[in-house]
């Protein structure tokens, strides 16, 4: 029927009613015209048709609406995001109900503005079910205002539902119904604690993100039954079948001072050939993670470890990431070992992979490794490393110099590390340390997760990758447009968007003094990496076969390939029937933790973003230097070198009427003709800071022609 109906609507020049739709059926029935009412509003439901104000139908494609993501800004006004890339702009007084990341049905009204404008005739799909906010009273009436501004609602909380609530306190609320315009009746089903409780700050921002801050009951209950030792029966029955036995060996790890989840482990040896044999020594999470259970199923929810500020929400339990499952110096543990003979190319000429048992000799920090590494000074209890360290340092140039050669990307772009004291409050930010340690971990690691994603393909079994496609040549046009605006012009041309020719970029802008924002902003013309059971290769490590198995205590996508190569290589009961069930969750494991790291990423920026509010509150009136990283039509914002950024409004500057001239990234002053545009630096005095809203807003006090940015003055 639904197809007959589709058929003659699509046929008709005009828009259809119900009758000429009845007659071209052939009905005559009031039967027939019920059914065909129900079935009309099917379609419509689907957005299959579109009914007019007049009741008429057309098909949905052929109508002036479409659908597509709602996004408002602060000040109210939205804008849907359809599939293609187009915005319709949508004001305030025709949101009709809808609020922020809903997927509406817009119905365009004005085609001739730019962009379009429209209204929101329906709410598809309510992306925010619950809220994060805060409690306030009015006129005894409990009301919580939701910490996100873009959502320009009131929630209202029946009496019944909870108690002894008081203003300030903060909660996640659950929508229930629409009262009216802008006011939703909500269901509190958790209070996070007071504003002014330590911790509280960083809770909300997590609880907004979706991200777990307590684990079940059943999964602490499954926890209590995991031994906290390996026994000598585990390590006899996996050194019977094709496990080793390798805790003689000199095996260590190299991690950051704090690091308690230690995932992976290394070693080193000389070959009689002249080559490499390179151990990387991962912990066995998969044999104490079984599947299904609730533990599984919690760590798949969580998809990820989060790191914010001062906490660690680990994606396992502390009993395991801390303890049995982390590889702590001096205790036998269960591993997966990947052991790799690599040449003086850099070239992985062999590989095993096989169980093993480890037992860490020491637990290395990067501070104490990089002062081996970069100064030859050998800290106390390294002495028995030395050697081995040095011979990892070679081997890690020649992997580094080997992966720059196939076209590996490295934008260098430098983090912030927020500094917090025992009330969990910002009293510091500095740069995190990215040293010769860091960096022979990082080589180490990619080179065992390049291995491991070519034994699967070369074995033609399903993978969770992870991939990383190539950048639109829009984007990368873009920015070259912005690289001949800042007056440099680059030698060769892009005839191909490869690895190779963006790492020429970065190279030939190296030396530039803004350097850094060039980076970033060609950092942000690619596209996220994320996890696919399709292989289409790591562009930004140029990598044709990649996947995450090195962190399996705080990735799951790294579990899931322990799993595989458990079921595929190790399982000594090989069931095909399990195989293909197993093979049929890889593309839901792949989409649940792109979605999961995503949603980790952008919580972590935003309790940087508060953080650094917060710091800067304590610093309302003293003076930076910094320089201007991005200009838009309201201001600049200017960025100081511990990576902390505030905007510059355009109405704080004085002497003149300064417009926003897209095409030189730059505000023009009127009368002088002379601006402020990306790159220069600047000196700015804090006038104002905002923990709750995460801003910084600067002033200037004068332009600077010669500082440095890495110059870092306060005054």
């Amino acid at each position: 029927m639904e197809e007959k109906i589709l058929e003659i609507i699509s046929r008709s020049r005009k828009a259809l009613d119900i009758h000429e739709i009845e007659t071209e059926l052939g009905f005559n029935s009031v039967e027939q015209l019920k059914e065909l009412i129900k079935i009309l509003n099917k379609m419509e439901d689907e957005l299959k048709i579109y009914r007019t104000k007049k009741n008429n139908y057309m098909l949905f494609e052929n109508s002036n609406s479409k659908v597509g993501i709602l996004s408002t800004t602060v000040k109210g006004t939205g804008y849907v995001m359809l599939d293609n890339g187009e915005e319709i702009k949508v004001p305030e007084e025709k949101l009709n109900g809808s609020i922020n990341k809903d997927k509406v049905v817009v119905n365009i009204t004005d085609n001739h503005s730019d962009p379009q404008e429209g209204e929101i005739i329906r709410i598809i799909e309510r992306d925010v079910e619950n809220v994060v906010g805060t409690v306030y009273y009015d006129n005894k009436v409990i009301h919580v205002r939701p910490d996100d501004r873009k959502l320009k609602i009131d929630i209202v909380i029946d009496k019944n539902y909870y108690h002894n609530l008081v203003d300030g306190h903060k909660v996640i609320v659950k929508l229930l119904s629409s009262k009216k315009r802008g006011e939703y009746r909500g269901e509190i089903i958790k209070v996070l604690g007071h504003v002014n409780d330590p911790g509280v700050d960083i809770l909300s921002i997590m609880a907004k993100y979706g991200i777990r801050d307590e684990f079940p009951e059943e999964v602490m209950e499954q926890v209590k039954n995991i031994p906290d030792k390996v026994s000598e029966e585990e390590i006899k029955e996996r050194c019977a079948f094709s496990g080793r036995d390798l805790r003689e060996e000199m095996i260590f790890t190299i991690d950051g001072d704090d690091t308690k989840d230690i995932d992976d482990a290394i070693s080193i040896k000389r070959l009689d050939n002249g080559n490499y044999q390179l151990g990387v020594h991962i912990a066995d999470v998969s044999y104490y993670v079984t599947e299904d259970s609730p533990l599984d199923k919690e760590a798949f929810e969580r998809g990820t470890s989060g790191y914010f500020a001062d906490r660690v929400t680990p994606m396992l339990p502390h009993e395991l990431s801390n303890g049995i499952c982390s590889l702590n110096p001096n205790e036998d543990r269960l591993a997966l070992s990947c052991i790799m003979e690599i040449d003086t190319k850099g070239d992985v000429v062999d590989y095993e992979i096989f169980e093993s048992v480890i037992r860490s000799r020491i637990q290395m920090t990067y501070n104490k490794v990089n002062q081996i590494l970069e100064n030859n000074i050998v800290p106390e209890g390294y002495e028995p490393y030395q050697v081995s360290l040095l011979m990892m340092r070679d081997l890690a140039a020649i992997l580094r110099k080997n992966k720059e050669r196939k076209g590996y990307i490295d934008f260098d772009i430098d983090e912030p590390k927020i500094i917090v004291n025992d009330k969990g409050e910002a009293i510091d930010v500095v740069l995190r340390n990215r040293g010769v340690g860091e960096k022979l971990i990082e080589d180490f690691m990619i080179a065992a997760n390049e291995t491991v994603a070519t034994h699967f393909i070369d074995s033609d079994y399903d993978l969770v990758f992870r991939v990383h496609g190539e950048p639109s040549e829009e984007k990368i046009n873009n920015f070259m447009h912005l690289v001949s605006v800042l007056g440099y012009t680059l030698t060769g041309k892009i005839k191909k968007i490869t690895p190779k020719a963006i790492q020429d970029i970065l190279y030939q802008l190296k030396d530039k003094k803004e350097f850094y924002i060039l980076s970033s902003q060609l950092l942000r013309s690619m596209q996220k990496a994320e996890y696919s059971t399709n292989n289409i290769g790591h562009f930004g490590l140029a990598s044709k076969r990649y996947c995450h198995f090195t962190s399996p205590i705080r990735r799951y996508p790294d579990l899931s390939v322990h799993r595989s190569l458990r079921k595929y290589f190790f399982n000594r009961h090989f069931d095909i029937k399990d195989i293909k069930h197993w093979d049929g969750k890889l593309p839901l494991i792949a989409d649940h933790s792109s979605r999961m790291e995503r949603a980790a990423v952008n919580c972590e920026r935003e309790v940087d973003d508060m953080k650094m509010a917060e710091y800067m509150e304590k610093h309302i009136g003293e003076q930076f230097s910094g320089i201007i990283t991005s200009v838009t039509n309201y201001g600049f914002y200017v960025q100081l070198p511990n990576m902390i950024e505030g905007l510059v409004r355009v109405e704080d500057l004085k002497g003149d009427y300064y417009e926003f001239d897209e095409n030189s990234y730059s505000l023009i002053g009127n009368k002088n003709k002379r601006g402020y545009r990306l790159g220069d630096n600047v000196d700015v005095v804090v006038i104002g800071a905002n923990k709750e809203l995460h801003t910084i807003d600067f002033a200037l006090t004068g332009i600077q022609k010669k500082d440095s940015i890495k110059s870092f003055i306060k005054k």
